[in-house]
């Protein structure tokens, strides 16, 4: 069915928002895309290479010049009257997603951007919906089963990353009540199921870099452990996953973890990549206190390529509950892929691309 409305987009050109406003061009649609000053012209060459390849005219893409941190999200006055009038759809995904962020900056970006989104939000008069996006890390230290419908809590957070996010995530829960909302929490994004691309590489690659460092060292000793998962999804998943619910009027007033029902452990993870790279897993498996004690050294990230706050994620005990998310992905065909499916496309894709372009 095609897609006759006006979307507007906060977070472009990076990397999932450009590919979600590339999935819904295929399908038709106008589109307002707030785009701060300094990504302007990568936005507008982004914008020319979207155009072209879902033959949606480039009339039906308007930037405009803005900030989300800003009162009226930074726009002019005649901007800003454009995109109060039209939008019937906002995606807002506009964040710092950086685990050393600063809490400052956390909070201004992440906690009143999405204030001022919220904002802009009650002020349309034609709102169908509006998708924003969480991510997973919203239950902090928490542990166990993370419910879809839980969210507030009192466990702490191990960065103001997770903080920034979880307090932005409540001030969106308290407007499902007046506004039609859709929260999206994605687990742990890596790169593409088909292609590989990823535009940074964190996460489940600083285990990929590790292995591919120190072959010698991955066929004897596997650094994971037997207890912990790391939640992964491809980003086309995650993508498709937001796009599917664009006209989807069971997901308001949900909120869905975007994440895999059934994750490997770390300990499966590294001997799947293991294989993947040198066709065999490892003989020994270090006790993981011995291994959180020995990453958290002070000399361990330029031996490992781990980031001291990358560490904590490898050993969080935490799954994640999809029991919205399946039902409603369910209905559009659309599951998230195991991480055997498509490991060899990301190890070849890292492999073959060292260093990623800014």
């Amino acid at each position: 069915m095609p897609l006759d409305e006006t979307v507007f987009i906060t977070g472009f050109p990076g990397f999932i928002a450009g590919r979600l406003l590339e999935r819904l061009a295929r399908e038709g649609g106008r589109f307002l895309l707030l785009v701060q000053s300094p990504f302007v012209d990568r936005a507008q060459i982004e914008l020319e290479r979207i155009a072209r390849q879902t033959g949606n005219p480039l009339s039906h893409f308007r930037i405009l010049e803005g900030d989300i941190a800003q009162p009226n999200l930074g726009m002019s006055q005649d901007d800003l009257a454009i995109a109060s009038s039209q939008p019937t759809v906002i995606f807002h995904l506009a964040a710092i997603y950086d685990l050393a962020v600063t809490r400052d900056i956390a909070m201004q970006v992440n906690v009143v951007g999405t204030k001022n989104v919220n904002q802009f939000a009650q002020s349309l008069p034609n709102l169908r919906h509006y998708h924003y996006v969480s991510t997973c890390y919203v239950a902090g230290k928490r542990q166990g089963r993370i419910l879809e419908t839980e969210l507030k809590h009192a466990a702490g957070f191990r960065n103001y990353y997770e903080e920034s996010k979880y307090l932005a995530e409540v001030e969106v829960e308290a407007l499902k009540s007046t506004l039609p909302i859709t929260i999206h929490r994605p687990a742990v994004v890596c790169g593409d199921s088909k292609t590989g691309e990823t535009a940074k590489y964190d996460g489940v690659y600083y285990l990929i870099h590790y292995v591919r460092k120190w072959p010698s060292v991955l066929k004897l000793f596997n650094i994971g452990n037997r207890e912990v998962s790391l939640n992964l999804v491809p980003v086309d998943f995650v993508v498709d996953g937001i796009a599917a619910l664009v006209r989807d009027p069971r997901a308001i007033g949900k909120t869905i973890q975007l994440a895999d029902p059934d994750p490997l452990t770390t300990h499966e993870l590294f001997n799947t990549i293991a294989r993947c790279l040198k066709g065999s897993g490892s003989r020994i498996t270090v006790p993981a206190s011995i291994v959180q004690f020995s990453l958290m050294l002070p000399p361990s990230p330029r031996i490992t390529d781990l980031p001291h706050h990358g560490v904590p994620y490898f050993f969080l005990k935490q799954t994640y509950d999809t029991l919205q998310a399946s039902a409603l992905l369910e209905s559009h065909d659309l599951q998230c892929p195991p991480f055997s499916s498509y490991v060899h496309t990301i190890v070849d894709y890292a492999v073959a691309h060292p260093a990623l372009q800014p």
